[in-house]
């Protein structure tokens, strides 16, 4: 899968659940999809909520290279979990460059998520700057967008 069929995410890391509930409902409010919307976090009750309270389905179980069990729903996770699982044997550090992040930007998205944190992505190569402001805005920890993509 080449980066111009990916598209664009904007991702940030919540220092935790509350954090995080706060951020995405001010996407949800400023309407972003929650299609668009992906929410990863260590697997516990609280992040299962989250992601049933914020994008109406269960969350996946996943097993994440450095991180272990997390919950998570969304497009990035499809992205970055490939035909091979490879976000059990290759981690986020790994896999982030699919979708336009250099290996120290996902470095610290994974180091931040195995401590707690609740990755959150929105797919939306239009309003990108719009979610990064939001997810700086609400403590979007390490907030970036991927590189852009398609334009010339």
């Amino acid at each position: 899968m080449n980066q111009n069929e990916v598209g664009q995410f904007t991702v940030g890391v919540f220092q935790d659940v509350p954090w995080a509930e706060r951020g995405l409902e001010a996407l949800i409010r400023h309407r972003f999809p929650s299609e668009a919307l992906t929410i990863l976090a260590k697997d516990t009750t609280e992040a299962g909520n989250l992601i049933k309270k914020m994008l109406g389905e269960d969350g996946e179980c996943v097993e994440v290279k450095s991180v272990g069990n997390v919950v998570a729903r969304g497009p990035l996770v499809d992205f970055l979990q490939g035909e091979e699982s490879d976000l059990a044997t290759l981690g986020l550090s790994a896999t982030m460059g699919r979708v336009g992040y250099q290996s120290h930007d996902a470095f610290i998205f994974e180091t931040l998520t195995a401590r707690g944190g609740v990755l959150v992505a929105i797919h939306d190569e239009p309003r990108a700057a719009d979610a990064l402001s939001i997810l700086h805005c609400y403590g979007g920890g390490n907030a970036a967008i991927g590189a852009w993509v398609g334009r010339i």
